[in-house]
């Protein structure tokens, strides 16, 4: 048996034991990465990740208006939701909303995917959202500054449910569109 050195393909002045196991190159543990099935280098890693990415250059268009669009209505609804139970019904619908409107996003790409889709998918959601929260916030912002804030906490109620649901819709429409499945 032969005690043969290796050296890493892209740092050739570093020995290694570890190999790649797609491609079976010596690579260091620098440029491994650690995968379901084994060690592999980052050349093969984003080979792979290029078969998962299916999205067309209109998929970013339709998956923003699509959110932006489900998220507008979405927001109008928590208004409407917050004025009962002191907008305690916010944190049950806004998951339940963000996963409804990953669900129609979906349809409307036709199931593609891609990283960026996903991201920008979710800014869609958040920029369909600013109207309804500047709607309920500008008010309170113009009263702060004018000092005439007479209504309390019931006028910042609705500004605060808003941002509620964004903080529970966004992550849950994130992960329906990006296939993140969260237990067994």
């Amino acid at each position: 048996m032969t005690d043969e050195t290796l050296y890493c393909y892209i740092h050739p002045n570093r020995p290694t034991t570890l190999r790649c196991n797609r491609c079976e190159r010596p690579i260091c543990t620098e440029d491994a990465v650690l995968t379901p099935t084994g060690y592999r280098c980052r050349n093969c890693v984003r080979e792979q990740q290029k078969k998962f990415d299916t999205a067309q250059w209109y998929d970013y268009i339709v998956a923003f208006i699509v959110a932006a669009i489900g998220s507008g209505i979405t927001s109008v609804l928590v208004f409407f939701a917050s004025q009962f139970f002191f907008g305690i019904l916010v944190l049950f619908l806004a998951p339940g909303a963000g996963v409804v409107i990953g669900n129609i996003v979906l349809r409307f790409i036709r199931n593609r995917r891609s990283r960026a889709l996903f991201l920008t998918s979710a800014v869609g959601i958040v920029v369909g959202a600013v109207p309804a929260l500047l709607r309920f916030a500008l008010p309170i912002i113009l009263a702060l500054i004018y000092g005439s804030l007479g209504a309390g906490l019931g006028a910042i109620l609705p500004a605060i449910w808003e941002v509620v649901y964004l903080f529970l819709a966004v992550p849950a429409a994130y992960t329906q569109i990006s296939g993140i499945r969260i237990g067994g």
